[in-house]
C-alpha cells in the first residue's frame, strides 16, 4: 500500500467509480500534460499528420521552424509516496540542426551512435519555471527521448519526486484545477 492511499483526495483521483458531488466528473488516475507544438510555432494547430507552412513543418514528433529544430520529448516526475506513479510532461525540446539530423539518422557524422543531445525546453512548463538547458536521452524503439536536467528545480523534482500537492498545483497551473473535485463534499 502506498502512503498516498492515506490521502482521500489520492484515493478519489484513482477511483474510477468516484464521481465529484458537484458536477459528476470522474477520474482514472494521474494524467499526463502534453504540448501540441513548441511555443515559438505561430502557424496554428496541426490538424493532420503534418502541417506545412512554406518551409516550416510540424508533425506529432518533429518540428522545423526557420533555422530552428525541435523534437518532442518526455520529462518524468515521480510522485512521492505513490507506488511508482509519475507525472509525464511531453514538451518540445529545441536542439541544434546538426543534433536534430544526427538524432534522425541515429548516428553522428563520424558514425558514433547518438547517446545524448544538449536541448532546451521549448514550452513554458506550468508551475515549474524555466529549467534551463538539459540533456536529451534518445529513447529505444518508438519511445520519445527523455529530457533530463543536471541542476535546478526540475533536476531535484526528477530525482526526489514531487508531492501530491505539487502535482495538483501543476495541474492547476496547466488549466486543469481538479482540487475542488477531489474534496468529496
Amino acid at each position: 500500500m502506498s502512503l498516498l492511499n492515506l490521502d482521500a483526495r489520492w484515493r478519489r483521483l484513482n477511483d474510477p467509480d468516484y464521481a465529484c458531488p458537484c458536477c459528476g466528473r470522474r477520474f482514472s488516475g494521474v494524467f499526463d500534460i502534453g504540448f501540441e507544438e513548441p511555443d515559438a510555432w505561430l502557424h496554428g494547430p496541426r490538424s493532420d499528420d503534418l502541417l506545412r507552412v512554406g518551409e516550416d513543418k510540424l508533425s506529432s514528433e518533429l518540428c522545423r521552424l526557420g533555422e530552428r529544430r525541435f523534437l518532442r520529448c518526455v520529462i518524468a516526475l515521480p510522485i512521492r509516496g505513490s507506488d511508482g506513479e509519475s507525472l509525464f510532461l511531453a514538451p518540445w525540446a529545441e536542439v541544434s540542426q546538426s543534433d536534430f539530423y544526427a538524432y534522425l539518422d541515429g548516428s553522428t557524422q563520424d558514425g558514433a551512435p547518438v547517446t545524448a543531445l544538449t536541448a532546451t525546453v521549448a514550452n513554458a512548463l506550468p508551475g515549474l519555471g524555466d529549467p534551463g538547458p538539459g540533456t536529451l536521452q534518445p529513447g529505444s524503439g518508438l519511445e520519445r527521448p527523455r529530457l533530463e536536467f543536471a541542476t535546478g528545480p526540475l533536476a531535484v523534482a526528477s530525482a526526489e519526486g514531487i508531492s501530491f500537492d505539487d502535482l495538483l498545483d501543476i495541474y492547476a497551473a496547466a488549466g486543469q484545477d481538479i482540487r475542488p473535485h477531489l474534496t468529496g463534499s
